[in-house]
Formats: structure tokens, C-alpha cells, sequence
């Protein structure tokens, strides 16, 4: 009883925080002009006015696709069932790896709703493997998360970012799976026995009564595209405006020599994808603030890196599932996502 009036609590005020921070952006959103314009704010220093204009225009052009992404999300979570999904992928475990990458290409589901989505598909069946590789697969590989990072970077020529952060996540997701398979292929029970944590109870997952009618799923569709956006809505807010205050205060001379090395560059940005958290649908507008201080390789890294593991994923890892499965799949990533932009890049620019 404790347990569940912590719980309550703790998601109240996660609500009080996503509504606040919206708010804050309304207001700034209606402020921008006179902050730009007013006489009488004349006097506020150039590095607050910097901080407003770079934060809103992160923003306003990331949410027609958080919005587009989380309805999309909601028609998938209330109409197609973990049953269905379970049926399409193969048997063999190997050769399960690729439709599995596939089914991630289709399905629009964020990173927010991931890791408690793949819990269940683990729990009536799914390979430990193969979730693994539509964890860090279906939160990239998605035509909403293309399109976004197409618009972000559309002023490349070539768009390298876009090719690049969909063929890594393509082929580093079965590389991941198979990875995983290899460690706990004889250890397959990698799940907690009993997940009753406040990351449990939030699970994006709300089916209607079989009894509804139509109009009974179109509203849970709607209350479940309105609790995403909320929940991404705040870690989108509370990105743009680090990478705001990131880009108006941090040193130049530092944030050259840091972006122009290959090596710290990409280290810098996949820890910063880690500690931002932001959804899948709107972080190639966060990096995309970034582009003439990092190069493209440490841009890809943090497209690539962030949606398969981030601060908030990680809480939720160690919730539903057994630590040392965690800490090795943490490990793994990491150090894949990092070779494989290295190499990646390596070859191009030769």
C-alpha cells in the first residue's frame, strides 16, 4: 500500500514537472518578440536573449514530429498485439536477428515505451536475442525518426547523417542481438522475477475492454498519445534548453578543440546523448544545433548511441530486468556504437 502511494506520488509529480515545463516554453514561445524587439529588455544581457532564440527554435522544430510520432505510437500500442508480433518473427534464433531489425523498421515506437514493450514480448515467448535487437533497433529505424533527421540535416548536400544513423542502427542492432546471444544464449531467463517498481506501472501499454466500441479505442488512443507527449514532450524541453545554455555559455576555444578531435568529439556527444535522454523523434534537431562545433561523426554517434541507451532507459533496465544483463548490454553498445562510427567514418574520410 506504501508502495503504491510512493508510486502515485512520484508519478504526480513527474506530471506537475512535464506540465510546468511546458509552460515555460508557452511563455517564452509568446515573450520571443518583445524579448527581441522591447525597449524595455534592452538591457538583458545578449547570452539570455541567445539562450531563448536557440531553445525555441529547437523546440518548435521538433514537435510536429514528437506529436506525428506518439499518435502513430498510440495506434500501434492499442491495435496490434504482442501475440501478433510474435508470429511473424522465425524460430532460429540466428535467423530471427534480421526480421527482427525489419520489424523494428516498421514500427514507430520510442525509446520511452521500449524496454516495458519488449519485457512483455520476452515474457509470452520472444527470444531474450531478438528483443534485444528490436530494443536498440526500433526506436531508430522507424520512417518517423527518417524523416526527422532528413528536415534536421536537409542542408547537407548528401545528408551523410541520415544514411549514416539508419544503416549503423540497422546493422549494429543485429550485431548487438547477436552479441547478447553469444553471452546468455544458455541463460535465456535474463527478466526480475517481480517488477513492481514505478517504471513497471508506467508502461505505455493501454488496451481498451475487448467490449469497446469504436469510439471507445479512439479515446484511449488519444489518452495514450497525450501521456507521451507529455512524457517526451519534458525530456525534449529540458534537452533543447541544456543544449542552448550548452552553446551559449561553454567556451569556443573549448568546444573547438573539443569538436574537431575525432575522439573526444564522439565520446563528448555519446555521454551527452546518454545524459539528455531525448526521444528519437526530435534528438536530430538537438544535434543539428551542434553541427558547426562537432563533426559528423560524433553527430552520428549521438543519434546512434541516445536512443539505444540513455539515463532514463537505464532505470528502467535495471527494473525489469536482472543487473548483470544490464551492465553487460550497457558495455556492449557502448563499445560497439563507438568502434562502428569509428569505422565508419574512417572509411569515408579516406
Amino acid at each position: 500500500m506504501q508502495n503504491m502511494k510512493s508510486s502515485a506520488w512520484r508519478s504526480f509529480g513527474k506530471d506537475i514537472l512535464g506540465i510546468g515545463l511546458l509552460l515555460v516554453f508557452l511563455l517564452l514561445f509568446m515573450m520571443n518578440d518583445r524579448l527581441n524587439d522591447s525597449e524595455r529588455l534592452n538591457n538583458l544581457p545578449d547570452s539570455i536573449i541567445n539562450v531563448n532564440t536557440i531553445f525555441l527554435s529547437i523546440v518548435i522544430e521538433a514537435i510536429p514530429f514528437i506529436l506525428l510520432g506518439v499518435f502513430i505510437s498510440s495506434l500501434i500500442q492499442i491495435y496490434v498485439s504482442e501475440d501478433t508480433i510474435q508470429r511473424f518473427l522465425p524460430k532460429n534464433a540466428i535467423a530471427a536477428l534480421f526480421p527482427a531489425a525489419m520489424l523494428g523498421a516498421i514500427l514507430p515506437l520510442c525509446e520511452c515505451a521500449i524496454v516495458p514493450v519488449v519485457r512483455r514480448l520476452i515474457k509470452k515467448g520472444m527470444p531474450l536475442h531478438v528483443g534485444v535487437v528490436f530494443m536498440v533497433g526500433a526506436p531508430i529505424l522507424n520512417p518517423v525518426v527518417a524523416a526527422s533527421t532528413y528536415f534536421a540535416f536537409s542542408g547537407q548536400p548528401t545528408n551523410i547523417i541520415l544514411y549514416s544513423r539508419m544503416g549503423l542502427a540497422f546493422v549494429l542492432s543485429i550485431l548487438i542481438g547477436l552479441i547478447l546471444y553469444s553471452i546468455f544464449k544458455n541463460k535465456t531467463n535474463q527478466l526480475r522475477n517481480d517488477v513492481t517498481s514505478p517504471a513497471a506501472s508506467h508502461s505505455h501499454h493501454h488496451h481498451p475492454p475487448e467490449n469497446a466500441g469504436f469510439f471507445g479505442q479512439v479515446r484511449n488512443t488519444f489518452y495514450h498519445a497525450v501521456d507521451e507527449f507529455f512524457m517526451m514532450g519534458k525530456y525534449l524541453i529540458l534537452g533543447a534548453f541544456v543544449a542552448a545554455l550548452f552553446q551559449t555559455f561553454l567556451d569556443r576555444s573549448v568546444l573547438e578543440a573539443v569538436g574537431t578531435n575525432m575522439y573526444s568529439s564522439t565520446l563528448v556527444m555519446m555521454v551527452f546523448a546518454y545524459l539528455l535522454s531525448l526521444c528519437s523523434e526530435a534528438d536530430a534537431f538537438v544535434a543539428s544545433s551542434f553541427g558547426n562545433q562537432f563533426t559528423d561523426m560524433s553527430l552520428t554517434a549521438f543519434l546512434v548511441y541516445g536512443p539505444m541507451l540513455d539515463l532514463k532507459n537505464t532505470f528502467m533496465l535495471f527494473a525489469f530486468f536482472k543487473a548483470r544483463f544490464v551492465i553487460v548490454f550497457m558495455i556492449t553498445v557502448t563499445l560497439v556504437v563507438f568502434t562502428a562510427v569509428m569505422l565508419l567514418f574512417g572509411v569515408i574520410l579516406q
